[in-house]
């Protein structure tokens, strides 16, 4: 039995902001199955347009940072090989920044974490911005 939680965050290269639409939505399904095939469990999870939140339970025969590799590697791969404007733009195969964040969750408790994933939202567009 095992109960190991990490709140991990890792972000775009360049922080291009290309996590919006069709994108993020592969990218929330690419992430369920990486999951699923490394036996990790999904708490909460938040795709931004230029980063990704996510608390997920990793079982204690696998590293954080393998874990981490593997979802930022596997992801990285099928959404260069199945965007052609993600392949333009990140022409070195390189999607994802260097590095991520952790935290465990026992500093803070699981609700707090989801709550605060959850309320990671992109701001809205300024409708209300003219040019004169």
């Amino acid at each position: 039995m095992w109960d190991c939680k990490y709140h991990v965050v890792w972000t775009t290269k360049y922080r291009y902001q290309v996590l919006a639409g069709d994108v993020g939505q592969r990218r929330r399904e690419l992430l369920r199955e990486i999951a699923r095939s490394q036996e990790l469990i999904i708490c909460a999870g938040s795709i931004n347009w230029d980063h990704v939140h996510m608390l997920i339970g990793i079982p204690p025969h696998i590293s954080v940072s393998r874990a981490v590799q593997f979802m930022k590697g596997k992801s990285s791969h099928m959404l260069l090989s199945e965007f052609a404007g993600l392949r333009k733009r990140y022409w070195g195969q390189h999607l994802w920044a260097r590095g991520y964040w952790v935290a465990t969750s026992g500093n803070v408790t699981d609700e707090v974490w989801k709550r605060y994933i959850e309320e990671q939202k992109p701001p809205a567009p300024d409708d209300d911005f003219n040019v004169v």
